[in-house]
C-alpha cells in the first residue's frame, strides 16, 4: 500500500475507493479534471472498469500501482477512473468509440480523449509487457502523448470523426417513412424459429460458450408455449412442444449446473462452458432477479417444487448476503478471494468428507464433488442426474435423500461462512433494485409466500424515501445514506415497472399514481425530439459528449423497451391513448430488427406480443377480493393487468361503472372488448 492516496480517495464507490491508493494521480469523472486538461493542454485517460471485474484487478496491480508506469501517465495526461455502473452513460458512449476503432470492446475500457470529451484511441486490457499481440501499457502510453504533442491536428480530425460517428449511429428508429405495422401470429412464429435456431437442445440455453442466462428469451418461449403452442389442434395424440421444452431445459440445466450456487443460493454472472458447470463466479443483483422473475413464472406454469426451491434459495442468498438494514439491496459480490477466483465457493473431497462425516459419500455423488475434482484440482457442486433419479440408483427414498441434502448443505453453508469473503459492491443502484423488487413480487405471486411481498415494499419505500432529488427526479446510486449522480432511462424505467407490479399484487393503487408521475417526468426530461424514444440521460444532465438512445435487451433489459411496456399498461390503467400510441410507434419502429435478432431484443418481442396479442385486463370486485386475487395471481397468464377492489372506483376506468355486488365479480376484457363477469376463477381460466 502507497502511503499517498488521490482524489478517488473521496468517492462513494467501492470500485473507486480500491483506486484511491494508487500512485497515479486519479481524477473521478467531471469538469475539474476537464478543465485541468484544457489548462495543461494534455489529453485525457478515461479508464473504465467495476469492482466484480477480474481483467481490471489485473491491470490494476500489474500497471496502475507501479510507480514508473504511474509517472509516466501523471506526467503526459489526465488520468479518469469510472464505475461503469456509477457512470453507465459515460461507458455506453466510450464503449462503442472503442467498438468502432478496435472491433472489440470489454472491461478494463481504456479511452483517450481530447479535452473536450472526444475519443481519439482506445482498447481494453494492456498488458505490462507486450505480449500476445497486444503492445504493452507503457507503450501505447509513450506512443499516444507523442502523438498528441507532434500530430495533433490528425488526432483532432480523428475524434471529430469519431463523434460524428457516435451521434449518427445513435439513429436507430429515427428514419423518416412508412412504419411497418402489419405484425400478426405470424411474426411471432418467425421470431420462435429465430430463437429455437441457437438453442442448445442437449444443455439447454442459448448459442455456444460463455452461456448468458437470457431469462428474456426464456420468458418469450414460456408465453409462447402458453398462447399459441398449448393451443394448436393436435388430432395425432400428444404433440411435443418445442418452445416449453427449451425454455424448461434451459431452467433446469441452470439450476442443476456451477452457475448456481449449489450451497448457498443464487446465480453467477455466466458460464465459461457449454455445461453451466464452471461460471464467472462474480454475483450480480440483477441477474439474480431477472432470474428469480424467470422461475417464479415457470413454477406458476409447471407448479415443478424444484422451481420454488430455486427461488427460496436464491432470494434467502440477497437477504443474507446482498441487503442493506433499511431495505435496499446491494450491487454485487467479486468473483475472487484470497486473489484467487471461485475460492469461496469450490470444495475439495477431503473437506467435504470432513464436515458432513457418513452423510459425504451420498452427498458428494449427488453433486459430483470427488477426489481430484472436477475444475482445477476442486470440486464445482453441480447436479448430473435429478434427485429423484439418483434416488432410485442409490436405492433410497426421495423424501429420505431431500433431507440428506438439506442437512448437509446448512454444514457445508456454516463451514464456508469461516473462509475469508470476495469483496462486496456495497453501492445500491436504483434500476438493480427495482428488479429486484419485482423478483420479490412475483416470487409472492407465485408462492403466496407473504414475506417477499413485505420485503417489496419496505424496498419501495426505502427507494422512494433515499433517492428522491430536490428537482423532482431520483438519484442513481445511494451509499452511506447519501444519494448521488442523476438517474438514467433504466432507474426510472424500471421503478415504473416495479411500481405497476406492487400495485397489482397489493391492490395498494397508490403505487400506481405514483408511476404515473414518475412516467410524465421521463417523457418530460428523456424523450428525443427526433423519435418516439428516449434518451439514456436526463436534459438536466450536461455533462456527456452526446445524449444516447440505448435499444438492445442485454444483461438487463433496455429503459426503451420497458418504457414501452410501462407506457402500454399505464394507458390501460387510466385511459391514456397517447401513451399507448407512443408504446407501439416505439415498438414497431424496431419491429423487424427485433423478429430478425430476437435474442438481443427479448424484452421488446415480448411486449411487440403483447401489441399483437392484447392485454388480458382483469378486474376483480367485491368482498374478499384478496382471496381471489391470490389466486388469480397465481396463475400464468401472461400479458395480463390486475386489480381487485371492494368497490368500484371511478378513478381507475378498469374499476369504473361496475355495479356494486354483495358476491364476488370477475371481469376479463381484452383488445378493448370485455366478457360477461364470472364468479369463479375456474370461470375465469374458461373465458382465458
Amino acid at each position: 500500500m502507497h502511503a499517498h492516496s488521490n482524489r478517488l480517495i473521496h468517492e462513494s464507490s467501492p470500485y473507486l475507493q480500491q483506486h484511491a491508493h494508487n500512485p497515479v494521480d486519479w481524477y473521478p469523472y467531471g469538469e475539474e479534471a476537464f478543465r485541468k486538461a484544457k489548462e495543461e493542454g494534455k489529453p485525457v485517460l478515461v479508464s473504465i472498469g467495476y469492482a466484480a471485474c477480474h481483467w481490471c484487478h489485473v491491470m490494476e496491480r500489474e500497471s496502475f500501482e507501479n510507480e514508473q508506469v504511474a509517472a509516466i501517465m501523471n506526467e503526459n495526461f489526465i488520468n479518469i477512473k469510472v464505475d461503469r455502473e456509477e457512470r453507465p452513460d459515460v461507458d455506453h458512449i466510450y464503449m462503442d468509440a472503442v467498438q468502432a476503432i478496435s472491433g472489440s470492446g470489454g472491461w478494463p475500457l481504456n479511452v483517450f480523449l481530447t479535452p473536450e470529451k472526444k475519443p481519439f484511441y482506445g482498447g481494453t486490457y494492456f498488458p505490462p509487457q507486450r505480449a500476445f499481440n497486444r503492445a504493452s501499457w507503457t507503450e501505447v502510453l509513450l506512443s499516444v502523448a507523442e502523438a498528441f504533442k507532434e500530430k495533433k491536428e490528425e488526432l483532432e480530425t480523428q475524434a471529430n470523426n469519431l463523434t460524428e460517428h457516435l451521434k449518427s449511429s445513435n439513429l436507430f428508429g429515427t428514419e423518416k417513412g412508412k412504419l411497418k405495422t402489419d405484425f400478426n401470429k405470424h411474426s411471432i412464429e418467425d421470431a420462435l424459429q429465430n430463437v429455437l435456431r441457437t438453442a442448445d437442445r442437449e444443455w439447454g440455453g442459448f448459442g455456444k460458450a460463455p452461456k448468458f442466462p437470457q431469462t428474456f428469451t426464456i420468458s418469450f418461449l414460456l408465453q409462447y408455449h402458453q398462447l399459441i403452442e398449448k393451443k394448436k389442434d393436435n388430432d395425432d395424440g400428444p404433440t411435443d412442444y418445442p418452445a416449453l421444452q427449451q425454455a424448461l431445459l434451459s431452467l433446469d440445466k441452470m439450476a442443476m449446473g456451477g452457475i448456481y450456487d449449489q450451497v448457498g443460493g443464487g446465480f453467477a454472472r455466466y458460464s465459461t462452458d457449454t455445461e453451466w458447470l464452471v461460471p464467472h463466479f462474480e454475483k450480480m443483483l440483477y441477474d439474480n432477479a431477472l432470474l428469480v422473475t424467470t422461475y417464479a413464472d415457470a413454477y406458476k406454469l409447471t407448479g415443478n417444487p424444484f422451481y420454488k426451491q430455486i427461488i427460496e434459495e436464491s432470494l434467502g442468498f440477497v437477504e443474507r448476503e446482498l441487503m442493506h438494514g433499511l431495505g435496499g439491496f446491494y450491487s454485487a459480490l467479486d468473483a475472487d478471494s484470497e486473489g484467487e477466483e471461485g475460492k469461496f465457493y469450490t470444495w475439495t473431497y477431503e473437506e467435504v468428507k470432513e464436515v458432513l462425516k457418513e452423510d459425504s459419500a451420498l452427498f458428494c455423488g449427488f453433486y459430483d464433488i470427488k477426489p481430484g475434482g472436477n475444475w482445477e484440482g476442486k470440486s464445482i457442486p453441480w447436479i448430473k442426474v435429478p434427485i429423484a433419479e439418483y434416488a432410485s440408483l442409490q436405492g433410497i427414498e426421495s423424501n429420505d435423500l431431500q433431507s440428506v441434502i438439506a442437512r448437509s448443505k446448512s454444514k457445508l453453508l456454516r463451514e464456508r461462512a469461516k473462509r475469508p469473503r470476495p469483496l462486496l459492491d456495497d453501492k445500491v443502484l436504483l434500476g438493480w433494485n427495482a428488479l429486484m423488487n419485482i423478483a420479490y413480487t412475483r416470487a409472492f405471486a407465485a408462492t403466496g409466500i407473504l414475506h417477499y411481498c413485505s420485503v417489496a415494499e419496505k424496498n419501495m419505500e426505502f427507494l422512494l424515501r433515499a433517492f428522491r432529488a430536490d428537482t423532482g427526479g431520483f438519484y442513481h446510486t445511494w451509499k452511506d445514506n447519501t444519494a448521488r449522480i442523476p438517474a438514467f432511462l433504466d432507474d426510472y424505467a424500471n421503478l415504473v415497472a416495479a411500481l405497476l407490479e406492487l400495485g397489482q399484487v397489493t391492490s395498494n393503487f397508490h403505487w400506481f399514481d405514483i408511476a404515473r408521475d414518475i412516467t410524465e417526468w421521463v417523457i418530460r426530461y428523456f424523450s428525443d425530439e427526433n423519435s418516439k424514444f428516449f434518451y439514456f440521460t436526463s436534459q438536466l444532465q450536461q455533462d456527456v459528449l452526446v445524449r444516447k438512445n440505448e435499444v438492445y435487451d442485454g444483461a438487463t433489459p433496455s429503459g426503451n423497451s420497458v418504457m414501452a411496456q410501462n407506457l402500454y399498461k399505464l394507458s390501460i390503467i387510466y385511459d391514456r391513448g397517447d401513451w399507448r400510441s407512443r408504446s407501439e410507434e416505439m415498438t414497431l419502429a424496431l419491429g423487424e430488427v427485433v423478429l430478425k435478432y430476437p435474442t438481443s431484443f427479448g424484452v421488446w418481442l415480448s411486449h411487440l406480443f403483447e401489441i399483437i396479442f392484447g392485454t388480458n385486463e382483469i378486474a376483480v370486485l367485491g368482498k374478499g377480493t384478496q382471496m381471489y386475487l391470490g389466486k388469480i395471481l397465481s396463475l400464468f397468464i401472461p400479458f395480463k393487468l390486475v386489480m381487485g377492489a371492494e368497490k368500484p372506483d371511478p378513478k381507475y376506468p378498469l374499476l369504473a361503472e361496475k355495479p356494486d355486488s354483495e358476491g364476488i365479480c370477475i371481469y376479463l376484457c381484452r383488445n378493448y372488448a370485455c366478457r360477461q363477469p364470472v364468479d369463479s376463477v375456474a370461470g375465469l381460466l374458461d373465458l382465458l
